[in-house]
């Protein structure tokens, strides 16, 4: 294989890459989570890769965002797109979901996104949009049909609480993503970030002070895992989504974002023997269509 195709088949396997290291940010908290609780553990991984980040943006000299506002703004953005979305994902798997069922209710995220793209960014949905939203519902009600026992899910596994808790996070990400979009367009993407864990840390050191005893069980399992989500997560993740952008690839990997459920569901199998009944697999496919639908058929502007 010449050069020049090994370059051309590294660049079409970086969306896929991406989604595969993204998906298991899921896996990395059902493995982390019996050795800190969520808030400590999140506050913990964001220290570490501010330590990281802020010399890498140095290093680079890829400059910071220009102004108080946009600091402001970025702030925010991290506070929903992290802190919310994390905060909630990780509360929800430490009570017991899961992480595959947490990782398919977030993935509804582009479905949620599109909704509220309308009211408050002037967007419309077309046709097959709205058929992808009405999927992706009665996909998700599948799969807590045929996964949750009303008259057990309170005793058994995970509550209420649980799935409320990954509600937010699903809220979280949906609101970040629109305000982001709205406010932080002239965000640097690298230095942005720190900004935005900066945001989020904050709000999750904030938790873990009031709410939890901070304990940490620094076992070989934690550390690994903590250096896999700080390494491959939080740092090669976001480096490689930057190389992705700059090659004109972003489009492409917001279209395999909806391959992050399954993904994560066939590691959570794998590695915890997690399993989802006919119902739930039916509803899974169903939910994923949806979104397919949704993300490939972008929304249009209301006209005026």
């Amino acid at each position: 294989m010449t050069s020049e195709r090994r370059r051309q088949a590294w660049l079409a396997a970086m969306p896929i890459l991406f989604v595969a290291l993204w998906s298991t940010g899921f896996i990395g908290a059902k493995f982390g989570l019996p050795h800190a609780e969520p808030f400590t553990f999140l506050f913990v991984r964001f220290v570490l890769t501010l330590a990281l980040l802020i010399p890498l943006v140095m290093l680079l000299r890829g400059g910071w965002p220009q102004g108080p506002r946009l600091w402001g703004h970025i702030a925010v953005s991290g506070l929903l797109v992290h802190g919310a979305y994390l905060g909630g994902v990780f509360y929800g798997i430490y009570q017991g979901m899961p992480a595959g069922l947490a990782a398919l209710l977030v993935g509804l995220q582009p479905l949620l996104t599109a909704a509220l793209a309308g009211p408050l960014l002037g967007e419309r949905l077309g046709r097959l949009q709205w058929l992808g939203l009405v999927m992706g519902l009665a996909g998700i009600a599948m799969v807590l049909g045929g996964k949750l026992d009303p008259g057990e899910m309170l005793f058994r596994g995970f509550g209420l609480g649980a799935l409320a808790s990954v509600m937010v996070a699903l809220v979280g990400i949906s609101l970040g993503t629109l305000y982001q979009k709205r406010f932080c367009t002239g965000m640097p993407l690298l230095s942005g970030t720190v900004v935005q864990y900066l945001g989020a840390g904050t709000l999750l050191g904030l938790g873990a002070l009031l709410f939890e005893t901070r304990e940490i069980d620094w076992a070989p399992t934690f550390l690994l895992t903590l250096a896999w989500l700080v390494l491959v997560l939080s740092i090669s993740a976001i480096l490689l989504l930057m190389a992705l952008i700059r090659r004109g690839e972003a489009s492409r990997v917001a279209s395999l974002f909806y391959l992050v459920p399954p993904v994560t569901a066939l590691e959570a199998w794998w590695l915890f023997d997690e399993r989802l009944p006919p119902l739930s697999l039916a509803g899974m496919a169903i939910a994923i269509a949806g979104v397919v639908l949704v993300v490939r058929s972008g929304p249009q502007s209301r006209s005026r």
